[in-house]
């Protein structure tokens, strides 16, 4: 058996422009989705601005409920900014907080402080337990939230009576305030409370979802006209979307990204990576062992010959292709000189029966069949071709 050292590349990596062919389809779909995903962001941004934003025409918007108070008189306006809320308190005005879990703990107190003695109304939509006890002191907000959206009104409170039944729901209270007013109770705790001021002329409403003040459920139950009524009692609406961009929001207990997580994420987070572990082990229990497979064509021995010779050549594995060569060189001697194949590769068994056979030097057979690696190409061509004069020279009559 012989190895030609030959320098032809047998490499059948794709070349960089054969990649760019097979791949220019899906990166061309790529930029076109793209291009369209930003022409229709940059076409709509005008009109979308989100969730209980009185300028969105959007079902989850609120400029329904904002063009109904224009029409009585009641102006809006739109505040972003911890400053503007907090100037903006006042006797005339009535403030209301879109989603007061998002300040933090001292913006919750200065904005509690700024409207505390304004005379004016505050009102706090789904305000959670993070922010209800400190907007809202002698308030406590309950951790089961409301399974019922549709609620009965079931208190004094005029504006409750006359809008009837609507969708309040979400989040729960109780309160310690004795004048207070609980509303559309679920499982006997309020989703609407008014809490007056002591100093009398202002109050707080803490309402437990925004569905009345939404476009898409304004129109159902009862709900225009208690959201009316909630927020057109003064001829000044500052609707406060708190923003995280504001400056007032840094500081010492500025929260980090998963704090505006609710906990429900994370234990859902951490169900998926256990089912999916669980899965993993599942199927790899499944798996047996390696099944042969019969090839499609056949291939000639030499042809594998030549294939493993050129990988060992292009990797420089010379000590790998002179194990092999050596090992078939005693397999194969072994039964000529009388020695068990299982003996074949013990240099104890195969060289006293080989050097017998031949009347030869023991050491240099040795040093032949299990010698050190050698150290080129040429000595690699050398080794191969005395394996062969020496399997001949054992076969020999």
């Amino acid at each position: 058996m012989t190895i030609e050292a030959t320098h032809t590349s047998t490499s059948a990596s794709p070349t960089a422009r054969q990649v760019w062919t097979r791949a220019r389809g899906i990166a061309l779909a790529l930029v076109v989705l793209i291009a369209g995903a930003v022409a229709i962001a940059v076409i709509r941004s005008d009109a979308r601005h989100g969730e209980l934003d009185p300028r969105s025409a959007d079902p989850n918007g609120s400029r329904a409920v904002a063009e109904l108070l224009a029409d009585r008189g009641v102006d809006t306006r739109v505040v972003t900014t911890l400053d503007e809320a907090a100037t903006a308190a006042g006797p005339d005005t009535t403030l209301l907080v879109a989603v007061p879990d998002l300040l933090t703990r001292s913006q919750q107190t200065r904005l509690h402080n700024a409207f505390a003695d304004s005379h004016g109304r505050t009102v706090l939509v789904a305000s959670g337990s993070a922010s209800i006890e400190r907007l809202a002191p002698g308030v406590t907000a309950d951790p089961a939230t409301s399974l019922d959206s549709t609620l009965a009104p079931d208190c004094a409170l005029p504006a409750a009576r006359r809008a009837g039944t609507a969708d309040t729901g979400g989040v729960r209270y109780t309160t310690t305030h004795l004048g207070a007013d609980a509303c559309y109770p679920s499982e006997r705790l309020a989703t609407l409370l008014r809490i007056p001021d002591d100093t009398g002329g202002g109050d707080t409403v803490a309402l437990g979802a925004p569905d009345i003040l939404l476009n898409d459920h304004l129109d159902e139950q009862g709900n225009a006209s208690l959201a009316l009524q909630l927020l057109g009692s003064r001829p000044h609406l500052v609707w406060y979307l708190p923003s995280l961009s504001d400056t007032s929001a840094t500081g010492d207990d500025e929260r980090s990204f998963f704090d505006l997580l609710p906990s429900g994420w994370l234990w859902g987070t951490l169900q998926l990576f256990i089912a999916a572990a669980l899965a993993a082990l599942w199927r790899a229990r499944r798996l047996g062992p390696l099944v042969p497979e019969r090839l499609p064509v056949a291939i000639r021995a030499s042809e594998t010959a030549e294939g493993r010779a050129r990988l060992y050549r292009k990797t420089d594995a010379r000590d790998r292709a002179a194990d092999a060569l050596r090992s078939t060189t005693r397999t194969r001697l072994a039964p000529l000189v009388g020695v068990p194949v299982t003996q074949a590769h013990t240099p104890e068994a195969l060289l006293p029966a080989l050097s017998a056979h031949l009347h030869g030097d023991g050491q240099d057979q040795h040093t032949l069949l299990f010698g050190p690696p050698p150290s080129d190409d040429a000595a690699l061509i050398a080794l191969a071709d005395r394996l062969d004069a020496l399997e001949r020279e054992v076969r020999r009559p």
